[in-house]
């Protein structure tokens, strides 16, 4: 009888762990804790990405004669309007040292410049070079993209407004389960050819100083699993064992009891 006491005893203390172990307090998982109501926080100034090499532009060529604008134009043909940008099939890859090159005017370096100031360039090397007296440029990044890492896989998701923050881009990919660990998300870039990593907890409103709040193109957000989900795991991987052994037990833990039951006899 204490043989299967004690099995009993084991059994629920085992169980009482588990439970404890799998449970998951609001503190763990909730976003911005510290946050109260008409609390405010103020922001950076406003985030315009910056090209970098190997991303794929956009860039259009028109004016009032669009004939003039032909030559500067991949291929030799505009495609877009200011009021209609449908020039798809046009890209131009960022090298390895920034620059792109642009039909007669030659190499361009781009890196480190925004959208908007690449555009005026553009616009001021064809007035300059009395191509063109009313250019109008427009220049777009093509496949603007965040990338996942985590336990349940990878995932890219593109940005389609050249714009995206931490808590965005983790409520596009479809939120994080009850077992990420929020205190360790990191957050890794290249910059000046150094991948640098920084970790930040969406539980605090601290994310909204962080310089890796905004994110830009190419990021990843590299995610993982408190300790305990890898236990659970694999204590649901030795369940059918642990079955097997508790009937094998249950089953001598009888047969003791019979036999001693027997001698008394």
């Amino acid at each position: 009888m204490k043989i299967k006491s004690r099995i009993n005893s084991l059994a629920i203390l085992a169980a009482t762990a588990l439970m404890a172990a799998s449970c998951v307090t609001n503190k763990q998982i909730a976003y911005l804790q510290d946050m109260t109501h008409n609390t405010q926080i103020e922001l950076e100034n406003k985030f315009e990405a910056v090209v970098s090499p190997y991303d794929e532009l956009d860039i259009v060529v028109t004016c009032f004669d669009n004939e003039l604008a032909k030559p500067f134009n991949i291929g030799g043909n505009s495609q877009a309007t200011a009021g209609n940008y449908t020039a798809r099939n046009l890209s131009y890859l960022v090298d390895q040292y920034g620059n792109i090159e642009m039909p007669v005017l030659g190499t361009i370096h781009a890196a480190g410049m925004t959208r908007l100031k690449l555009q005026e360039k553009v616009r001021q090397m064809l007035i300059d070079g009395g191509y063109i007296s009313d250019p109008f440029v427009m220049v777009r990044f093509r496949d603007y993209k965040i990338f996942f890492l985590g336990s349940n896989g990878g995932k890219a998701i593109t940005i389609p407004n050249e714009r995206c923050t931490f808590l965005e881009a983790l409520a596009l990919s479809g939120d994080l389960n009850q077992y990420t660990n929020r205190r360790k998300i990191a957050v890794m870039r290249e910059v000046n050819g150094r991948m640098v990593m920084r970790y930040l907890d969406p539980r605090s409103s601290k994310i909204f100083q962080d310089p890796y709040y905004m994110l830009q193109q190419n990021d990843f957000i590299i995610t993982q699993d408190v300790r305990y989900k890898n236990f659970l795991d694999s204590f649901k991987n030795w369940t059918p064992i642990f079955s097997i052994a508790s009937t094998a037990i249950g089953l001598f833990s009888a047969f003791m009891t019979y036999r001693l039951y027997s001698q008394t006899q």
